[in-house]
């Protein structure tokens, strides 16, 4: 920087001036809610509310029983076991995603204590990047962050990574006007914030710092929240709206229908005292049916379900840090992607060298080989890290790092072959050149001069090609490699007779000493998953869109590579960053289902997508790795962030692939909708076991018989047994049967149409069957169920004895036991006793059934329960388990008529 006493830079009340009306160098870390608030809002849960509305009515009905009817303190019970069922259900999602935030770890601000060379008061000085202010004359250079947003005044070879913000490794800067890129996301005079130079120098002048920088800018929009409802919660709130119909309606009919039947009993006289008497205990009676209408177990099964698979999860290197993530994922309908790290491995390397004479030789195995390779090694201005051997790192320019890698790839040291010559002079490469040079004495005592650059501009300087070769045979090489979105770099050397007097600012004064090598072509290969990963997501019935910095025919060559692109697809599904701001909202909504790539796109267009994806009534997943990608992770359904992603994006995403691999993104699809299905199934166990137990309610209110289930039986029905119960189908194992289905629609109820049929026709059964034996308990007198053929009717209602009430729960529990193993096997096709990975749902299955045991053994006064015989159990558990076989029947002849 020989010019830099050129520049004054800014004085002391200048620079106070600036920072008070443009701010400081730092990004504004977003508001931090509260724990409290958090935890609150997991009570927003639709169906958290309905059940907090029941245990309201549920403590006004035991407040009654306890005070107007002198029962006793257990009357509590019920109560207490629904807000024990809300408290845990809110705490367990609370700490796991609490639990998974600490697990995440990731610090958003960037340090703002790095020191940055600044020009003021006409002198060069270090400060701290938070100090930099609008205005600023600053110093770059090689391997530097850049600190804020500017335009260059000088640049010299300035190459910059702009990934983080566009995707792109290598962008050239360059201050002559005649060199600029015009399909460059940023100018070629500006240098963004957050970007890193990989090679050369400059000085630029700082146009916006902080917040208002595009790094800023892309920053802000990650903290907004669009509260987006997942697909999960909006079927939940229809679940809960249809439950509250129902057992209102239930309510309604029960108060209705006893109101009509008192004033239409010739046998009662109207009393106002007898009938308000009689009108609270109808009320009452249609209180209890609203609470036990109610899914007590449901928030508790999700809540299981969802922080289970979410440790699951983790093992498929997906690390989940909000719970819903997990759900959502099994009903993405469209993935947008970045390219740069994400589909490809952001890595240069060399895909093909086509030196001439040196077809399937490898190097080092002549001397035109050794030519090669010390051109390679002594033309460079790139290094290699080889503290770690079997992974070397490139530093520097990513593309003459490939270079050297291809060279340690061949057992050639690059090092020792740079340290064997004498440097004599070099021409560093511009844009305007296209090239670069360097002339060396080698360890032969011979001047060689090595040139490498653009191919078409390198072979128009020599005068040699190796025989058979010609312009166009290089051409037609040229035109190969671009069509496959490579990279290419020529190579030419020249031997230098002694006394010859070289300019390598003037290669005319090589005359015809300059030999054309070759060509070598290099890409940022695509990850050797991916095209499998992609075609297991399309087969999913799941949209993939590319969104990326790299021009359109780059972008195309990916997609054709991971499978995506193919011969049917037009210009209709590629379009670029700048056409693509140039639609209209509604124009971007009709022709959003089309595109398949977005070309030259920059930091907003990929949230743009996904809002208009959005308003398409898509749910959409995002993956990203940059700065640039994370408004569109927030924005989206679910944001997938990568392992070796940015800070930023990480903290805006919901879910990060540990290894970087697209294929987690289809575990994740697969263990979504797993999920989801699990879910169902617990939703059809406890619906059904709901149907039975209001109807039995109905009936008896109309009917004035006893109910044969007290509070606490109830609670272990519907607390207990169904918290074990979400238990043992949150751990069913992922099928991958699920990916070869089209995924749901968000509008679609979460009670399907078979779900539906099986939780009426089944709970109706249960309950005809329950109301029968009620009925016939309250007629007889039984000691065992082995005298339930010998036994003496009684045409009174005779009530029920405590064995009968034993044998009755215990009963109930194991239709439902049964039923559990049908609401595992449903929807797999498969009979319920496949027990292949289902090791934690057999351990489960038999805790419940141990727990019931023990409960009717020992429960005594606290179940109102007495000890069954052992004919009675084998009895009960055998002719229960008749709810499994005819499951079973219906499983494999279902399965063949649909077969048929």
């Amino acid at each position: 920087m020989s010019k830099h006493h050129r520049y004054s830079g800014l004085n002391d009340a200048q620079v106070a001036e600036s920072r008070r009306v443009n701010g400081m160098n730092i990004l504004t870390p977003p508001e931090k809610e509260p724990v409290w608030k958090k935890f609150l809002e997991k009570f927003s849960d639709p169906l958290i509310i309905i059940l907090m509305v029941a245990g309201v009515l549920s403590v006004a009905i035991s407040i009654y029983e306890y005070a107007v009817l002198n029962e006793g303190f257990k009357v509590f019970f019920e109560p207490i076991g629904i807000f024990l069922a809300i408290i845990l259900a809110t705490g367990l999602g609370f700490y796991f995603e609490q639990k998974a935030d600490r697990e995440f770890a990731i610090l958003n601000q960037v340090n703002d204590d790095v020191p940055v060379q600044v020009i003021r008061n006409g002198l060069t000085i270090e400060i701290p990047k938070r100090d930099v202010v609008t205005g600023d004359i600053v110093l770059l250079n090689t391997g530097e962050e850049i600190p804020a947003d500017g335009q260059l005044l000088e640049a010299v070879s300035l190459n910059v990574d702009e990934s983080t913000l566009t995707g792109e490794p290598v962008a050239h800067k360059t201050t002559n006007p005649d060199d600029f890129d015009p399909d460059a996301t940023f100018a070629s005079d500006h240098v963004m914030r957050g970007t890193k130079i990989m090679e050369g120098h400059g000085v630029m002048k700082v146009l916006a710092v902080g917040d208002n920088t595009e790094n800023g800018k892309v920053f802000v929009a990650a903290q907004i929240d669009d509260s987006v409802k997942t697909p999960l919660n909006e079927q939940l709130e229809g679940l809960g709206k249809l439950i509250s119909i129902v057992s209102y309606a239930f309510a309604v009919l029960i108060v209705a229908g006893r109101t009509v039947m008192y004033f239409t009993n010739p046998a009662i006289e109207f009393e106002w005292v007898h009938f308000l008497a009689y009108f609270l205990q109808t009320i009452m009676i249609a209180v209890t049916l609203v609470v036990v209408s109610v899914p007590e177990g449901l928030p508790m099964a999700v809540t299981l379900s969802l922080a289970y698979s979410m440790r699951r999860m983790l093992k498929t290197n997906n690390l989940v840090r909000k719970m819903h993530a997990c759900e959502t994922m099994g009903a993405t309908t469209v993935i947008c992607t970045d390219k740069t790290g994400t589909l490809t491995q952001n890595q240069m390397q060399v895909s093909d060298t086509c030196f001439y004479g040196l077809e399937g030789q490898k190097l080092g195995a002549s001397l035109l080989a050794h030519t090669i390779a010390e051109g390679i090694a002594v033309n460079s201005t790139a290094q290699l890290d080889l503290s770690s051997k079997d992974h070397p790192v490139a530093l520097g320019n990513p593309t003459e790092g490939a270079l050297l890698l291809w060279l340690h790839s061949q057992g050639i040291d690059y090092l020792k072959l740079k340290e064997s010559v004498v440097l004599v002079d070099e021409l560093p490469f511009t844009t305007e050149r296209k090239y670069m040079a360097t002339m060396i004495d080698n360890e032969c005592g011979k001047r060689v001069v090595y040139v490498k650059g653009a191919p078409e501009i390198v072979a128009a300087l020599c005068s040699v090609f190796p025989e058979g070769v010609t312009r166009s045979s290089i051409d037609s090489s040229l035109m190969s490699y671009q069509n496959q979105a490579m990279r290419t770099l020529g190579f030419a050397c020249a031997e230098i007779p002694s006394g010859n007097n070289v300019d390598l600012k003037d290669m005319s004064s090589l005359g015809d000493a300059l030999h054309f090598l070759g060509i070598v072509a290099i890409a940022d290969p695509v990850r050797p998953d991916v095209p499998q990963a992609v075609d297991e997501v399309l087969a999913a019935g799941i949209n993939v869109k590319i969104v990326t910095g790299d021009t359109p025919a780059t972008a195309r060559e990916i997609g054709r590579q991971i499978g995506l692109w193919n011969e049917n697809d037009t210009d209709r599904n590629i379009i670029t960053g700048t056409e693509f701001a140039g639609l209209s909202d509604d124009e971007l909504r009709e022709r959003v289902g089309d595109l398949k790539i977005i070309a030259r796109a920059r930091p907003m267009d990929k949230k743009r997508l996904v809002e208009a994806l959005q308003s398409n009534n898509e749910v959409v997943a995002v993956t990203g790795d940059g700065t640039n990608d994370a408004p569109a992770l927030k924005a989206a359904h679910v944001g997938l962030s990568m392992g070796d992603g940015t800070s930023v994006a990480k903290e805006a995403s919901d879910i990060t692939i540990v290894d970087n691999s697209f294929t987690s993104i289809g575990r994740a699809v697969m263990w979504g909708r797993s999920l989801y299905r699990n879910i169902q199934r617990f939703i059809l166990f406890q619906m059904t076991v709901n149907v039975a137990a209001s109807f039995i309610v109905l009936a008896g209110a109309f009917m004035g018989m006893q109910s044969p289930l007290t509070v606490t039986q109830m609670l272990w029905v519907n607390l207990i047994m169904d918290t074990f119960a979400a238990m043992a189908l949150a751990t069913l194992p992922p099928s991958e049967s699920v990916m070869h289905e089209a995924p749901r629609s968000r509008t679609a109820f979460i009670i399907n149409r078979p779900m539906g049929w099986m939780i009426v026709s089944v709970g109706l059964i249960f309950f005809f069957f329950l109301f029968g034996l009620m009925w016939y308990f309250q007629h007889t007198a039984l000691d065992s169920l082995t005298d339930m053929w010998r036994a003496t009717f009684i045409v009174e209602n005779k009530g029920f004895s405590p064995y009968e009430l034993s044998m009755f729960f215990t009963i109930f529990v194991f239709l439902q036991f049964w039923n559990l193993f049908n609401a595992k096997a449903f929807a797999t096709g498969r009979s319920a006793l496949h027990f292949k990975g289902c090791s934690e749902f057999v351990m489960i299955a038999g805790f419940i059934l141990a727990g019931q045991i023990a409960i009717v053994e020992l429960g005594r006064e606290f179940f109102n329960v007495v000890p069954l015989n052992f004919t009675d159990w084998l009895i009960i558990i055998g002719g229960t388990s008749v709810v499994l076989w005819a499951g079973e029947l219906y499983r494999l002849f279902g399965c063949k008529r649909k077969n048929a």
